[in-house]
């Protein structure tokens, strides 16, 4: 051999090589690159939302193993049928392809193998010519190279194009077949198997007879049952063109609740499987949608619901606003999110704390009177008093004077605190907000609401809500209420009637009990209702989003209805069966006096059963029936117990300002009689509650204007117990008039520092400060 032909041989093989050397020696190239998209699924695996990868394709990725095998198949008969056997190039079909290219002049035939196919998809190889068909071979031998065939099927069937910007067969099966691609049947994947080849002309279309898609398909058909004759008895069921759901059609489910989730930091899998119950979802939906329109006449266009699962603390059901996409009410703002005044809906947990520090019972009554705490007076929504009430009473008509009396006297925690515990957002100190937080002085969420009422579902333990089935589920969540104060609480709410429209009026209590609460916030701005019934926590809200005031946005007149229309639409969609509340240890029933609710004293004649917490609950007896001496001859109260001469009685002992409410409401109480003239104040009864002056007003500086009547005199009152006549009122120690209890005496002022007192007939007095200065 000449030394000519020898090293021309050397380097043809030196050539020939430097592919091998280059595939053995260069870096593993990755199958993937390319981001995927998000899919969210119900707690059931429907598909909520898929979100566009970053490139604006819909990619999902799914392992080999949860492909359907038959689908497998139909793409390996396909595109491939040597796939198992050749190194990643069939040079008997790229023979072949050449020849007709360029040999004949025909068509121009590919004759790529999978791998040459994942090759051209994963490096961008435009296979056209012959330098990039050259490059497109290199590639796919070093990914034989380096990876299993599995392996590369697996990278194929994740990149391979399905039509427009569908890619991957996850991705195709869950939108055109609305199913994973583990569920694929032949009769999907025949039609899956051919968009490959020529995704732009096989696009599915709606109507898909006649189309180069249902050509194809036929023919991929043929060779099935070439390689499969047992099923040619459902050839013809097979031919039968498929239902494909088209992109445009892609849901978009619950979107305030999907968008959530997709801007929690950090949310990065590509499956997320929600809490959320679509059936549920849709049918709130509905529900809320035909609500709205319904009152549409009253200006209501806008609300918000919430349905939360106690047993795993999943949210159910989430919707932000009426209508996500109407622009005019705001409608992308997720209103399960959005801090609003929570009106009356804080209540319950002022009275199970009242409970809780054995302050109250359901019981207890509680004075529903005129009230003022420096420059603050609280009123009723009604503004009307209705005397005492009870704690029951109080919180289901949801009085203002009475929550402010029992969150006055809670120790620690109070509701500041409380509320703190429990996560709600409170920006400023406890000082700005006062005891208007009560009244829903500060700003909470939907959100914030179901987690606090799902505290009487679990005996007081907060819990965090969850969206996704990754989110943790603790078996105990941070004790913030006792049992026994979650249960009393809770048993309160069920008392409290439902609405007079919206709720079906065949229900009793006892058929399905809802344990429910309204607010109304300051100038109508928003409407609540918040309850459990069932499993679940229900929370809607009916308003603005722009804070737009409106007299119809009533508690009790617009929430309430949609509450209870949610409610029975729940419960006739599940059948839901009643769970009677079982109380914890310790709670039990005793026996209680009719008229205070307090613990009978020797002198409560008329009984009644009520709730009470052993070791907790006040034990105080009651303090409203008193026994007094009644003179004989007289009729008058004696202050001595002269036998033969007087007679013993019991009476009412009411303060002045109740006994007030109670005459113009045309309530007679059996009040007791004045002393006999002869009695001294020594002598009176040492039982005797003193007065508590009302006006002048404590913190608080008071004008002189000369010249103005009626803006320089200052009414002075105070609140006295039943058996006081008289009160006598008294400047710096100087006697200036008396007035009878809850009557006014009018005060002049004048510029200067004062000590007002006040003294009654039994001799018991109070005193205030008070400053006055010469008005600008």
């Amino acid at each position: 051999m000449t030394r000519r032909r020898r090293r021309l041989l050397l380097a043809t093989a030196a050539l020939l090589a430097l592919p091998w050397l280059w595939m053995v020696a260069a870096p593993k190239p990755a199958l993937l690159d390319s981001g995927f998209s998000q899919a969210l699924y119900d707690r059931h695996g429907r598909l909520l939302r898929l979100t566009l990868a970053a490139d604006e394709r819909y990619r999902l990725w799914v392992p080999l193993k949860q492909i359907a095998p038959v689908l497998i198949e139909t793409t390996l008969l396909q595109e491939d049928r040597h796939f198992r056997e050749h190194l990643g190039v069939n040079p008997v079909a790229l023979l072949k392809a050449a020849w007709r290219t360029y040999g004949r002049g025909d068509r121009r035939v590919g004759a790529s193998t999978i791998t040459m196919q994942l090759a051209r998809l994963r490096f961008g190889i435009d296979s056209r010519t012959i330098p990039g068909k050259l490059r497109q071979i290199l590639r796919a031998l070093q990914l034989e190279w380096h990876y299993s065939k599995d392996e590369i099927l697996e990278a194929y069937l994740n990149l391979a194009p399905y039509g427009g910007n569908v890619e991957g067969i996850e991705a195709a099966s869950r939108i055109y077949f609305d199913k994973p691609a583990s569920a694929i049947t032949l009769h999907e994947a025949l039609t899956l198997t051919v968009i490959p080849q020529s995704p732009a002309a096989r696009l599915p279309q709606p109507d898909s007879r006649d189309t180069p898609l249902t050509v194809a398909r036929s023919a991929l058909l043929d060779l099935w049952l070439a390689e499969h004759p047992q099923d040619k008895t459902r050839s013809e069921r097979l031919r039968l063109p498929p239902q494909l759901r088209q992109r445009r059609d892609l849901p978009f489910a619950a979107p305030h609740f999907v968008n959530e989730i997709l801007a929690r930091q950090g949310t990065t899998e590509q499956n997320l499987h929600t809490t959320l119950d679509l059936p549920l979802q849709q049918l709130l939906e509905r529900t809320l949608h035909d609500y709205v329109a319904s009152v549409a006449n009253l200006g209501i266009v806008n609300a918000s619901a919430l349905l939360l699962d106690t047993r795993d603390m999943g949210v159910r059901a989430l919707i932000g606003s009426a209508n996500y996409h109407d622009d005019a009410i705001q409608g992308q703002v997720d209103g399960t999110r959005a801090l609003r005044s929570p009106g009356s809906t804080l209540k319950p947990f002022i009275y199970a704390l009242g409970l809780q520090q054995g302050q109250i019972l359901p019981t207890t009554l509680l004075k529903d009177a005129p009230f003022s705490l420096g420059s603050y007076n609280p009123e009723n929504f009604d503004r009307d008093f209705a005397g005492p009430v009870s704690v029951q009473d109080a919180l289901i008509r949801s009085r203002n004077i009475p929550a402010i009396e029992v969150a006055r006297a809670l120790r620690e925690p109070d509701l500041y605190t409380f509320l703190q515990r429990a996560g709600v957002e409170l920006p400023q100190a406890a000082d700005y907000y006062g005891l208007a937080l009560v009244l829903g002085g500060a700003e909470v969420r939907m959100q914030d609401l179901a987690r606090l009422y799902a505290l009487f579902a679990h005996e007081g333990e907060l819990r965090p809500l969850r969206f996704t089935s990754s989110d943790e589920q603790p078996r105990h969540g941070t004790p913030l209420l006792t049992p026994a104060a979650s249960y009393l609480t809770l048993e309160m709410l069920g008392h409290n009637p439902p609405p007079r429209r919206g709720f079906r009026a065949e229900w009793s209590r006892d058929a399905l009990p809802v344990y429910w609460k309204t607010g109304t916030s300051y100038s109508y701005r928003d409407a609540w209702s918040v309850g459990l019934f069932g499993p679940y926590v229900l929370v809607v809200w009916v308003g603005n989003f722009d804070g737009q005031g409106n007299p119809a946005f009533l508690g009790r007149e617009t929430a309430a209805p949609l509450f209870f229309r949610i409610v029975d639409a729940v419960r006739s969609h599940e059948q839901l069966t009643p769970h009677p509340l079982t109380p914890p240890p310790g709670v039990t029933r005793t026996q209680l006096c009719a008229v205070s609710g307090e613990l009978p004293g020797r002198h409560c004649n008329h009984l009644v059963e009520g709730w009470f917490i052993a070791g907790v609950s006040p034990i105080t007896p009651c303090g409203v029936h008193r026994a007094v001496a009644i003179d004989r001859a007289s009729g008058l109260r004696s202050c001595s117990d002269v036998p033969g001469k007087v007679r013993n009685e019991v009476y009412e002992f009411w303060p002045s300002d109740i006994l007030a409410i109670f005459r113009r409401a045309g309530v007679p109480r059996r009040s007791p009689p004045p002393y006999l003239p002869s009695c001294g104040i020594e002598q009176r009864d040492r039982d005797h509650k003193a007065p508590q002056i009302t006006s002048p007003r404590t913190h608080l500086t008071y004008q002189y204007r000369p010249g103005v009547r009626n803006r320089s005199q200052l009414p002075l009152t105070a609140i006295s117990d039943s058996d006081a006549r008289t009160l006598y009122w008294f400047l710096n120690e100087r006697f200036v008039g008396s007035s009878q209890p809850q009557e006014s005496l009018l005060l002049t002022l004048k510029p200067g520092d004062y000590v007002v007192r006040v003294l009654d007939d039994t001799g018991n007095g109070d005193s205030r400060e008070l400053h006055v200065e010469l008005a600008p």
